[in-house]
């Protein structure tokens, strides 16, 4: 009895030092395994316009988008020991720009970020094999000081990393990645994402009924025609007003049917074209250019300087910054605004609004003959001209107001010519598109009336166009003033008997200027 229970104890004990052993090893595998994969298991990529760090790491599973300071998104998208993670460091000016400027590879952008990742997360993925690998049979190497421990080492890992592999491609879920999950401040991807998708559902209805609208200008013009000259003959110069496009098509849609319609002598831009004033958003600036018509524009705080060069380069466009043009023989002077809201760092040394003016009525001192308009984006620029310029136009607001300042000069803000432009869309009742036909007295340059266009936002078939003609004697609420009102489906025009009353858009959907 004894002898056999002897051998069966050896036996055991065996048995445990063998399990101890492989256990050891298998520990020392796995600790330089990890060691190495923390130490180098990441690969530094460009992806699209961004530099970025793809790592694995022995977290568990899925994978991350560290996107600092904003948060993170994560995906479960697979099981495992390890989970992959992208870091975005910085955005490549040059290639960012290369992109933007180039609408071939814009479009292809996407094609070319999927082909970026994909080779970087090739890449650590076999260099992460290899620093387990490595890790672990360096590891054995020096922990267990034997000669064949490196050889079991390395075995033991390459095991274990194929076994990750499989793993992870056998609970791989594409679905799971329409699914992220958000930290950080990208907790409200999901509503902004909704928020855009609903803008560009909301904006198919838009532009749609927008083109009815601005169709309706011509058959509403014909009715309007039949009125009298508004200065008692046929030789009147009719300018249009704009301003605040922001970067809507259906804008410039409706700023060509008016151009066209009203056999417009030029155009009158006072600012915010765009709302950043970036490459791709001055793509739409060529439409100036298409106009036919001499076209004056002032810079708005959403314009860049790249924005204000391309208008300058347009066949027929003249930028006002504190200088002058003739525009069918009515010359207009104009200062840009001080500010670039996209970029506030980008106005060192800002000048305010009211020495802006300050300096345009300068300027228009010192010309011969005093302007018969004045142009500036925000109304804040305007009181320096009081008294100096009979007219100032100005926008920034995207309300429209006719009001007459304390020394005598008239002060046209225009709503939004763009309807604030597709931010305006967020809101349930996006502004209405305006501009104003100004017509004036050719010898004296004189405003002698104006058409107020107002276009309904969006479910609201609405057209209308007013006028208003300015008496010789006019004063603030004075009765040198009268209106015509022209409406179309759903309007409810009115005259004007004592004074020009400004339109009253719906509520505003979006930031003022």
């Amino acid at each position: 009895m004894t002898e056999p229970t002897t051998t069966a104890r050896s036996g055991r004990r065996a048995v445990a030092r063998e399990v101890g052993r492989w256990a050891v090893r298998l520990a020392v595998v796995l600790a330089g395994a990890w060691l190495g994969i923390l130490l180098l298991g990441r690969v530094s990529a460009p992806i699209g316009p961004f530099d970025t760090t793809v790592a694995f790491r022995p977290f568990g599973g899925g994978a991350a988008l560290d996107i600092p300071p904003l948060g993170a998104l994560q995906v479960d998208a697979y099981d495992g020991p390890l989970r992959l993670e992208i870091q975005l460091s910085r955005v490549d000016e040059v290639r960012a720009t290369a992109l933007a400027a180039d609408p071939v590879k814009l479009d292809g952008a996407v094609d070319q970020v999927s082909a970026d990742l994909r080779d970087a997360v090739e890449r650590v993925a076999w260099l992460t094999a290899l620093a387990a690998v490595g890790g672990a049979t360096a590891t054995s190497l020096l922990v267990l000081r034997r000669r064949r421990e490196p050889l079991i080492a390395l075995g033991l890992s390459t095991a274990l990393v194929a076994t990750t592999g499989g793993i992870a491609a056998a609970t791989w879920r594409p679905a799971a990645l329409s699914q992220p999950t958000y930290t950080g401040l990208l907790v409200n991807a999901n509503s902004l994402i909704g928020s855009a998708q609903d803008i560009v559902a909301r904006f198919d209805a838009y532009r749609a009924s927008l083109e009815d609208l601005v169709s309706n200008v011509s058959t509403l013009y014909s009715t309007l025609s039949t009125l009298p000259p508004p200065s008692g003959a046929d030789d009147s110069v009719a300018l249009l007003h704009v301003s605040d496009i922001h970067l809507n098509p259906a804008g410039f849609d409706l700023v060509r049917q008016v151009v066209t319609q009203f056999d417009v002598d030029g155009v009158l831009d006072t600012g915010d074209l765009t709302d950043w004033g970036s490459q791709p958003e001055n793509t739409l600036v060529s439409r100036v250019g298409t106009l036919g018509v001499p076209y004056a524009f002032t810079r708005g705080n959403h314009d860049s300087t790249v924005t204000v060069q391309l208008v300058a380069a347009q066949p027929n466009a003249t930028v006002l910054d504190d200088s002058a043009v003739t525009v069918a023989g009515i010359e207009v002077v104009g200062t840009p605004d001080p500010r670039f809201t996209p970029d506030p760092d980008a106005d060192d040394g800002l000048e305010s609004l009211e020495g802006t003016g300050e300096g345009l009525a300068a300027f228009a001192r010192t010309l011969p003959e005093p302007p018969a308009i004045a142009m500036v984006h925000d109304p804040e620029q305007a009181p320096p001209l009081d008294g100096v310029v009979p007219l100032v136009l100005a926008g920034h607001t995207h309300e429209r107001q006719v009001t007459r300042l304390d020394g005598g000069t008239l002060l046209m803000v225009q709503g939004s010519t763009g309807g604030a432009g597709l931010r305006a869309l967020q809101g349930e009742f996006p502004e209405p598109l305006t501009c104003t036909v100004l017509y004036l007295d050719p010898g004296t340059g004189a405003l002698t009336a104006y058409d107020e266009i107002t276009l309904g936002g969006l479910g609201q078939t609405e057209v209308t166009i007013e006028r208003t003609v300015v008496g010789p004697t006019d004063t603030a609420g004075g009765s040198g003033l009268g209106g015509d009102g022209v409406g179309g489906e759903g309007a409810v025009p009115g005259p004007t008997p004592t004074g020009p009353a400004p339109a009253t858009p719906p509520a505003p959907a979006s930031p003022t200027g």
